[in-house]
């Protein structure tokens, strides 16, 4: 591990039930300690169930490899450990607030019960709950901390979330899909929180998203994976100038333009990405790549290698590069 990784996972592999299809298919990566590392691929590609695997939040799976929390290993791990860890060293922010909370209880209970349970006093939980609502940005917050969440709205509920993850002052904060179903304006006001809090804090963040213009500006490296695997890894600004693979530039031009007409329709990649247990050879994504040839489609799936600036697993790497330009 190295020294500035506070996460290592390597090779890791999580698949359901008694198939033997891998939803992750061995990925390694690291998460430096203030950094924000943002996770990006369609719906299906393995992104939060490798970080929910890492947790130990996937039921009925089976999960490989190793997951290495400060040098504490976290696959395999029992509950007093995971316990140690989740809530208070990592903070989860879930992508619907509204199932996320119980409705039955107030925020205030909720966001001060994993508090309560470390051995703070009721008092002293409830008078911390406000504070973390005044940080996140509830108004008036000494009363919203006796509503219900059916009282708040989805960017308040979200911030409610963000607010329970912070509870107990953790060292990363991931959050999945924390965007989702808010409008562009609230969806910025949250990023922007969530990017504050972190730097006010000294924490890591993970992002997890299937759109790369949500983390556009908040990410200081970004990870692409399709089809469970990783195909991309590199600085922020470089791949939005210079991606290293074709998924990744397609997944760019399915971004809305301001620049192009009226009359311009928005770009989708065509196809659908493959089943788990149902996967192409050779490159996952050659039957969707315009920049395919004979090679793409033969043996097994191209291991991610360092080049230039980042990690990639394309084999027509040179020849992507030089005509994307």
């Amino acid at each position: 591990m190295q020294n500035s990784n506070i996460l290592e996972v390597e090779s890791l592999a999580v698949r359901f039930g008694e198939s033997r299809a891998r939803a992750v298919d061995e990925i390694s990566f690291g998460l430096a300690k203030g950094e924000t590392l943002g996770i990006a691929g369609e719906s299906g590609s393995g992104k939060t169930a490798s970080i929910l695997s890492i947790l130990g939040l996937l039921q009925r799976a089976t999960v490989k490899g190793s997951a290495k929390f400060e040098d504490r290993e976290l696959i395999g791990a029992d509950n007093k450990l995971l316990n140690e860890i989740r809530g208070k060293r990592i903070g989860l922010v879930l992508q619907d607030p509204f199932a996320a909370l119980d409705p039955v209880k107030t925020v205030g209970h909720q966001i001060s019960e994993g508090l309560r349970a470390s051995g703070w006093s009721k008092k002293r939980a409830m008078k911390h709950a406000i504070h973390l609502l005044e940080e996140v940005g509830v108004p008036s917050a000494s009363q919203r901390v006796n509503a219900y969440p059916h009282q708040f709205s989805g960017g308040m509920r979200q911030r409610v979330v963000i607010a329970m993850a912070l509870a107990q002052d953790p060292d990363v904060l991931i959050a999945d899909e924390p965007t989702t179903a808010l409008d562009v304006r609230i969806q910025k006001q949250v990023l922007d929180l969530m990017k504050q809090q972190c730097e006010n804090r000294g924490m890591s963040l993970v992002i997890i998203t299937h759109d790369l213009g949500v983390i556009s500006n908040y990410t200081d490296r970004i990870i692409i994976m399709y089809a469970g695997k990783i195909v991309e890894e590199s600085n922020r600004l470089k791949l939005f100038d210079q991606p290293l693979h074709p998924y990744t530039q397609g997944l760019l031009d399915c971004l809305p333009n301001l620049g192009n007409s009226e009359n311009e329709y928005l770009k989708t990649i065509g196809g659908q990405p493959p089943i788990p247990g149902k996967l192409p050879s050779g490159c996952r994504y050659h039957p969707r790549c315009s920049f395919t040839e004979p090679v793409c489609t033969q043996g097994d799936n191209p291991q991610l290698v360092p080049v230039k600036w980042g990690r990639s697993a394309c084999i027509q790497l040179e020849k992507f590069l030089r005509e994307s330009q």
